[in-house]
């Protein structure tokens, strides 16, 4: 497997609208499962520059219910991504390694993982500062990390630690 180059994008609106068709092809495949269905990450926050990648989390009941969840989405080309370190949720992948165009984020509905990425999404809509400040720290790391994603969300995890924080209070 190569390293797929970080490149980060200006805040683009077209972005939405792809949230919307995946959200349409999402439901089609896998509605009887759903409670929830969110945009989340970068490219959610107007104005936020991002990897050009819809990030969508689906909320549903049981996670272990996640597995029969496997070929529906195999069908709208979505592929799971095992990650024995995802306690919390299921991981699916669109597009080719690297090059992909989505990323689906399943996770019981209201757990913690849930709870932390819409406060996280929302704080950011609500206080444009902090999602400069946000941008900003992403640019400088994607700069230095260019060719290594993992270090790349590690580094941002204490910033979205705090305004985790900030947003519970």
């Amino acid at each position: 497997m190569s390293s797929a180059i970080l490149n980060l994008s200006k805040y683009d609106p077209v972005w939405i609208g792809e949230y919307e068709n995946e959200k349409c092809n999402i439901l089609s495949a896998i509605s009887h499962e759903i409670i929830d269905i969110e945009h989340i990450g970068s490219t959610s926050v107007k104005g936020l520059g991002a990897k050009p990648i819809i990030d969508i989390m689906v909320g549903i009941a049981n996670l272990e219910d996640a597995d029969n969840l496997i070929k529906p989405l195999s069908s709208i080309h979505y592929e799971f991504v095992p990650k024995p370190e995802l306690i919390d949720r299921r991981f699916f992948r669109k597009g080719l390694w690297g090059q992909g165009s989505c990323h689906l984020h399943i996770c019981e509905f209201n757990n913690t993982e849930w709870v932390e990425k819409i406060l996280f999404r929302d704080y950011l809509r609500n206080h444009p500062e902090s999602a400069i400040e946000y941008y900003k720290l992403k640019k400088s790391l994607a700069k230095k990390y260019q060719f290594d994603r993992q270090t790349y969300t590690k580094k941002k995890e204490p910033f979205i630690r705090e305004i985790i924080k900030k947003a519970k209070v």
